[in-house]
């Protein structure tokens, strides 16, 4: 037991060292690792689902998930998000015309879509790096608080279905505690955006939340207890971003619906999330 806390510390210290260090340089690295992730999502989404056993979906799937990263990789995004649509469509072509599991399309968005908002969010400004940090301190508040109100307080279950440990409590308090670190961050970083910062962290504390449930609702489904075992003690890709993943995706659609108002296009999502 001893042992395996030891690699679960060793392995999220170098995580997250990893996940910082690109977060703060931006550019291409932070892309290479937003893309990382979303095709080890895919890969997970494939196994867990039995994509992977259909060869016509698996290779289409493949082909599709390498042509989004590209794009992503070399800061395209908004061809990226043109051709996450159009993978998409393939995937539900593909269920039409070749009986492919309905899975296919959803972990093809779900897959592509991360790596997309990841690295739209990050963009390669200062206001892409404190909208990164604000979605991380959001999800890290309501992870952290969520849990612990969650056992302090205890109450009526959230969803006992699917994840018969989670209470309204903890949800409520997870919540709480995002908008409190949100609209710190956002008072030491971007002085005057903290009612916008507010509402926003709300929202992406909901959206997390709904991304844990999710992957539960997944793993329940399919019988398995981790995504996978590629991080040593802690499982696989999607056991660690569930809620990062969802918050993303919130993070992603407020950006830019809030940059299409403005007619800014997707140049400055990290300005746009803060009403900027």
């Amino acid at each position: 037991m001893q042992q395996e806390l030891k690699l679960r510390i060793v392995s999220g210290l170098i995580l997250a060292a990893t996940v910082l260090a690109a977060t703060w340089y931006g550019g291409l690295a932070f892309r290479i690792l937003a893309v990382v992730i979303g095709l080890l999502i895919y890969y997970e989404w494939s196994q867990i689902t039995g994509v992977a056993r259909d060869w016509v979906a698996n290779v289409v799937g493949w082909i599709g998930e390498a042509a989004i990263a590209f794009l992503v990789l070399v800061g395209n995004f908004e061809f990226a998000a043109g051709m996450l649509a159009g993978v998409t469509a393939v995937g539900i072509a593909l269920i039409i015309l070749h009986g492919t599991s309905r899975w296919l399309p959803v972990g093809l968005f779900y897959a592509g879509a991360t790596g997309l908002a990841l690295a739209a969010i990050r963009s390669n400004d200062q206001p892409g790096l404190y909208a990164m940090l604000f979605v991380f301190a959001v999800v890290w508040a309501t992870d952290i608080l969520a849990y612990f109100v969650g056992r302090a307080l205890r109450g009526p279950k959230l969803a006992p279905s699917i994840s018969p440990g989670k209470t309204w409590s903890g949800a409520i308090g997870g919540a709480v505690s995002a908008v409190a670190a949100g609209v710190l961050l956002a008072h030491f970083l971007l002085p005057g955006t903290e009612v916008v910062a507010a509402g926003v962290a709300l929202i992406l504390s909901v959206f997390s939340q709904s991304g844990d449930l999710f992957e539960s609702f997944i793993k329940r489904k399919f019988g398995v207890k981790d995504s996978s075992r590629l991080i040593p003690g802690h499982g696989g890709v999607m056991d660690r971003v569930d809620g990062l993943i969802f918050a993303c995706f919130a993070a992603f659609l407020l950006a830019t619906l809030f940059s299409l108002i403005k007619g800014a296009g997707m140049t400055s999502l990290g300005a746009a999330l803060f009403g900027l």
